[in-house]
Formats: structure tokens, sequence, C-alpha cells
């Protein structure tokens, strides 16, 4: 489903990823290991086509992302790609309904409200379709930000830390919710997490370094 191939990025002298090879198939479930500053963020946006790598090539879905700018990679995030930033980014003037109904318009699907529906009630929070992110708990605002990642049936869905502040229960609810809705649909998962709890509900690991390779290591010979 995607493939990264020496993939390296830096902010001026600094690498903040180092990825020599990460190789996923349709439908996996992903954990994206790492300690904090380990660059997991970098590389969902990366695979998200938010971020260009300094080096290396990225393919998802058969596209190779450097291929794509500008409103190109909006146009293909949107069909292709679900977000579950750590910052769920609820837009606070819309209601529940409105924030996936405006993922769908983002994309240039088409207004489908029996779809928002549907979503709505599989991650159990379909009598709040009327309130306002100010209204939910973090538990709600979390159910709303899976279902909104996933409304256009996305081929990867990646999700930042999100267990981040969670007990233990609920915690393994925010995983299961994730795999049951990638399950239903056939996407592959992509979960970003330093949390030791997820490592045993995600079949597939890949571990990022705790320290990317310095500059000059990048692009060495094996």
């Amino acid at each position: 489903m995607f493939s990264l191939t020496r993939i390296a990025h830096r902010y001026g002298d600094t690498t903040v990823l180092r990825i020599d090879q990460w190789r996923a198939g349709a439908g996996e479930h992903w954990l994206l290991a790492g300690a904090s500053g380990s660059g997991k963020t970098t590389a969902l946006h990366i695979l998200a086509a938010l971020t260009t790598p300094t080096a290396g090539t990225a393919i998802v879905g058969g596209t190779d992302l450097g291929g794509l700018s500008g409103a190109a990679r909006d146009h293909w995030r949107g069909r292709h790609v679900g977000l579950v930033p750590q910052r769920l980014h609820l837009v606070g003037a819309l209601d529940v309904a409105d924030n996936l109904r405006l993922a769908q318009y983002l994309a240039g699907q088409r207004d489908d409200p029996a779809r928002v529906r549907t979503l709505l009630e599989s991650v159990g929070v379909a009598d709040l379709a009327r309130r306002y992110p100010r209204e939910l708990s973090q538990g709600q605002a979390q159910r709303v930000a899976v279902a909104r990642a996933v409304v256009n049936r996305p081929e990867l869905v990646l999700a930042d830390e999100p267990t981040a502040n969670l007990d233990d229960a609920h915690a393994a609810a925010a995983l299961d919710l994730l795999r049951a809705q990638c399950l239903a649909s056939g996407a592959t998962l992509v979960v970003a997490s330093h949390d030791a709890r997820v490592r045993p509900l995600l079949p597939h690991v890949h571990a990022l370094p705790a320290r990317p390779d310095p500059p000059a290591a990048i692009g060495a010979s094996a």
C-alpha cells in the first residue's frame, strides 16, 4: 500500500527523521514507535503529503508523492488519506455532523448525509450530531475525529498519539475504534505512539531510533 525508501528529513542542519525502508500492505495495521522527538509526526506528514522529505521516495497507493505539488497534493490527500491528529482540530463553528460534511466538501466529494449519519452511529455519537465541539467530552471529540478521518473511505488512516492523556480503558477503546473503522473499510492504519500500551494491540511495528543519524550519514552507502 505504501513504501518509504531512504527517507531523510532535515530542518537546517538538524536531521529529524531517517527511514531506510518501510513497506506496508493494504489493510495492515501498524504501530510507528519511537520516543518523543524521534520524527513520528514528520513521518505521518510525509505519508499524508503534508511534508516533502529532504531526500528519498514516498509512494502511497501507487502514487509517487514527490510528483505532486500544490492543489494536487491537497486533492490527493482528501481522497486517499484520513488523519486523526493529536490535537483533534475540530472546527468549533460547526456542529459534529457539519465537521464531517466539511471533510467531504474539502475532498471534492458529494454531500452525503446518509454516510455521515451511518458513521456517527458506528462510533456511538449519533445523538451528538447537532452538538458543537466545545460541548463534547475528550472521548466524544475523539470519536468524532475518527469518524471525520474515515468519512471519505480513505485507503490510509494516520493517527498521531491517539492514546495520549487517556487512562487504560479509554486508550484501549480509542484503539479498538480506530481498528474497527479501518477493518470495515479495508484501510491501512498507522498509529504513531510512544505509549507502551499500544504495542500489544497492533500486529506490525516500525520503530524509529531515539535519535536520527547525523546529516553526514544520510545517503551514505550501506
